[in-house]
């Protein structure tokens, strides 16, 4: 490698090794990082700009904005209750039920958002029923942070491939002729959940008087949520359509949230909502430019060719044995999401696969592998997912004292060789060996 390369990869990495460490802020290590390359020469203003992908962070922006009304509509407390009558009273059972339908909400809604709407809800339940807060609030947080990348919309990493590779909301369903990410990872995610429910949750005592629970859950404003409930469903539905709209994702999804905000105001006191200002208040301004200083980090790399040379590096393996070099990829990424921030390892691999595509390696199998396996793994430790830290968080509030890593890895080991290992067999027969031949 030549000095500018060597220099971007040691800002990188260093940038990355300070925001894992937390020595400071996340957010503001990687827009240091940004600067330095700026100022190093690496890359200048105007390209660390163009780097980002200003569609993504208006993705984020809109769903996020829609989701923060969706929090407030009191459907999630009224699912939870559903879920509660579905089990039968069975507390291993509904926990399993909570935490599919964590997985669902999180196709749609930020992983972070969707354990803050569901842990609330989740806890009184918990607590009627005599279970244990931790458990069910890391299960909900594992399933939050499973399905994101089950369709497009739902977390960062599948909007970027969407970035990368320019895939559809549809291609998340059926692509190529055969299932794609969300087949895959539902299946997957059924087959998690009855083994958590055979490891930790099976035989515990069913209550059969539900009625004496005290347990009741209402939507306050029923014109609020229909107009909230219809207006996300309608956004969503916009957003799978986007190849024959004509327009990109982001303003699909901002186009949904200000008219959201526009309808809400003109219904005035009827829905009693929150103004404009306070929506935006209430987002996550710090992740979004965290996810902005991603896309130029690793912008930078680009820009100094370090991208192609770490493709170059790869292809003679993948040359030599598809399968093989697939399943390194995979394995091998599993325990590094589990310890670093998975986003950003995710994209740097996005932009060498592509490289590789284009140098003749058939890209699809392996961006799918790479998505799965970066998101999965990283339910191994709060390292990879931030989500998990707030879910414990959450946990040791209600129960008033710290868990230990031996207890939080009693439950995220299991959860995640499990759904690592389904994924792997789903996604090495359907998709890596096909294309091996």
């Amino acid at each position: 490698m030549e000095f500018d390369q060597w220099l971007a990869v040691i800002v990188f990495a260093v940038t990355i090794v300070v925001v894992i460490s937390n020595w400071i802020d996340s957010t503001l290590a990687a827009l240091i990082g940004v600067a330095v390359m700026i100022w190093l020469g690496i890359m200048n203003e105007t390209d660390a700009f163009g780097y980002v992908d200003w569609n993504v962070m208006a993705i984020l922006v809109g769903i996020w904005l829609i989701a923060g009304y969706f929090g407030k509509t009191g459907v999630p407390s009224w699912l939870s209750l559903q879920a509660l009558r579905l089990s039968g009273g069975r507390p291993g059972l509904l926990v399993m039920i909570l935490t599919l339908l964590a997985g669902i909400v999180s196709m749609f809604v930020d992983n972070v958002v969707t354990i803050l709407m569901m842990a609330p809800v989740a806890l009184p339940l918990a607590r009627a029923l005599n279970i244990p807060a931790t458990p069910v609030i890391l299960m909900i947080g594992f399933g939050a942070n499973f399905m994101g990348t089950a369709l497009l919309i739902g977390d960062l990493p599948p909007q970027m491939l969407h970035s990368v590779a320019g895939a559809e909301f549809f291609d998340f369903i059926w692509q190529k002729g055969r299932p794609s990410s969300f087949p895959i990872l539902m299946l997957t995610f059924l087959v998690t959940l009855a083994a958590m429910w055979a490891y930790g949750f099976r035989g515990r005592a069913r209550v059969a008087d539900l009625g004496a629970l005290g347990i009741d859950a209402k939507i306050p404003n029923p014109l609020f949520a229909t107009v909230v409930v219809v207006w996300f469903l309608g956004t969503v539905i916009a957003m799978s359509l986007r190849e024959y709209i004509g327009v990109k994702l982001g303003f699909i999804a901002l186009t949904g949230a200000v008219s959201l905000v526009l309808v809400l105001a003109l219904l005035g006191e009827r829905v009693k909502a929150a103004s404009f200002e306070e929506a935006l208040q209430e987002l996550d301004w710090r992740a979004i430019f965290f996810y902005i200083a991603l896309f130029a980090l690793v912008g930078g790399l680009e820009k100094a060719h370090v991208l192609d040379l770490l493709a170059d590096a790869m292809k003679p393996l993948f040359e030599e044995s598809y399968a093989l070099a697939a399943t390194i990829l995979y394995w091998v990424t599993v325990p590094i999401v589990g310890l670093v921030e998975h986003d950003a390892y995710i994209l740097t691999f996005l932009y060498a696969i592509r490289d590789m595509g284009q140098a003749g390696i058939e890209p699809w199998p392996l961006y799918w592998m790479l998505l799965w396996s970066g998101t999965l793994g990283s339910n191994l430790t709060i390292a990879g997912a931030p989500a998990l830290y707030v879910a414990l968080t959450l946990a040791e509030k209600e129960e008033g004292r710290k868990v230990s890593l031996r207890e939080f890895l009693a439950w995220s080991v299991p959860f995640t060789l499990v759904c690592a290992g389904v994924c792997y067999a789903l996604g090495m027969l359907i998709w890596v060996l096909p294309f091996a031949n």
